[in-house]
């Protein structure tokens, strides 16, 4: 077993969420803009991959240097010991991006880091002079901040957001890591009733199943670092079945989506069927407008439009209006409103407990929090 340094890179805004999954895993970790570092053998790659709700990605830091010129970006990367991570077969595309760094041009980044690994490469793999890179994949990028490199490897594939279980989706989905930060911002509980009334393809009450019954959020998908040859497939059984035993399947949840669209109801379904969780999540063609409940001290977390298209404001406009007013019968629910417009608190009809300032994409929004009254506390017997 190696120890390697990671970083779980996340959306700006949810880091502290992503660093409370590192740390529940059992590692220590540091926190800056968009990532997350933390140290961890070949499980530690597995686990968070499988586990981190919020995270975009799970990469390698295979070096971090300052490189001012292209000659210095060549020799401390040829100096990074490649042959640790790459196989002689590799395949290993490089990509690459650069910010107010005197190496502005990318492309030529690219090359030259491309050229430093290979010229690594073929002095540790003696009597070969090319590489067909016909075998396991391995995404590298070298990324430039104020003349400071830094190269990593993908150990994800796929955005850690691609859980396995969207088998269709709407105009407008959310992703499922802003959906699980949504739902941990929060004051739900497995134990309470969670309503979303705009469940569009089903994101945010599957995303909130998977959490109350502490379902691995990547136990359904394939990762990039599955394929290398020194991930032993043990590692990954053994991370699986940690999975399996924690999670709790016998968990009762009340968990309800409704949505206008009765064919975004027929698609939610189908999707919950897809993450295993058929009677588990219930969907039903509702408007907000005519939203009730009986049960108390419950939460309802929604991403309704926004009115970001022309001609769309003063619908939506009243949609919040209506909301305002079916929401203001429920003393004991807590509701939590994920919008970019400006003057929603204005149209639903009540001031925010809190508002905290969330992305859904490049759109900078805020989750208008508006809490109810809490459950009185059980008699000690």
């Amino acid at each position: 077993m190696s120890d390697f340094h990671l970083i779980a890179t996340s959306a700006m805004g949810i880091e502290a969420l992503v660093a409370k999954e590192v740390r529940a895993l059992g590692y220590d970790c540091t926190v800056e803009n968009g990532k997350i570092e933390f140290s961890g053998d070949e499980s530690a790659i597995a686990r968070a991959n499988l586990w981190l709700r919020c995270a975009d990605r799970v990469k390698i830091k295979a070096a971090e240097f300052k490189a001012e010129t292209f000659d210095e970006l060549f020799e401390q990367t040829k100096a990074v010991p490649w042959e640790d991570y790459l196989p002689q077969d590799a395949e290993f595309p490089v990509t690459g991006k650069s910010v107010k760094s005197k190496l502005f041009s990318v492309p030529d980044c690219q090359a030259i880091v491309k050229k430093a690994i290979v010229e690594r490469l073929k002095s540790r793999y003696r009597g070969v002079s090319w590489f067909s890179e016909n075998g396991p994949l391995y995404k590298i990028e070298v990324a430039l901040l104020k003349d400071i490199a830094t190269i990593t490897i993908d150990t994800s594939g796929a955005g850690l957001h691609k859980r396995g279980y969207r088998a269709a989706q709407g105009q407008a989905p959310i992703k499922e890591t802003l959906a699980a930060a949504m739902i941990q911002l929060t004051n739900w509980h497995p134990d309470r009733p969670f309503r979303d009334p705009f469940c569009g393809s089903g994101t945010i009450p599957i995303e909130a199943a998977l959490i109350g019954q502490n379902i691995a959020p990547g136990f359904n998908r394939e990762f990039l670092s599955e394929t290398w040859p020194w991930m032993d497939e043990t590692v990954w059984r053994r991370a699986r079945e940690e999975a399996e035993d924690l999670a709790r399947y016998d968990q009762p949840l009340d968990i309800i989506g409704s949505d206008i669209d009765h064919k975004m109801v027929g698609i939610a379904q189908q999707n919950a069927d897809e993450a295993g969780l058929t009677g588990i999540v219930r969907f039903k063609q509702m408007q907000v407008a005519d939203f009730t409940a009986k049960e108390e001290y419950g939460v309802i977390l929604g991403n309704p439009p926004y009115g970001e298209r022309i001609g769309e404001r003063a619908e939506v406009e009243k949609m919040y209006r209506d909301m305002g007013r079916a929401f203001s019968k429920l003393k004991t629910w807590s509701v939590y409103i994920l919008t970019s417009f400006e003057n929603f608190e204005h149209v639903y009809g009540k001031k925010a407990t809190k508002k905290r300032k969330l992305y859904n994409g490049s759109i900078r929004t805020d989750l208008y929090q508006f809490w109810g009254l809490r459950p009185p506390r059980k008699k000690e017997e």
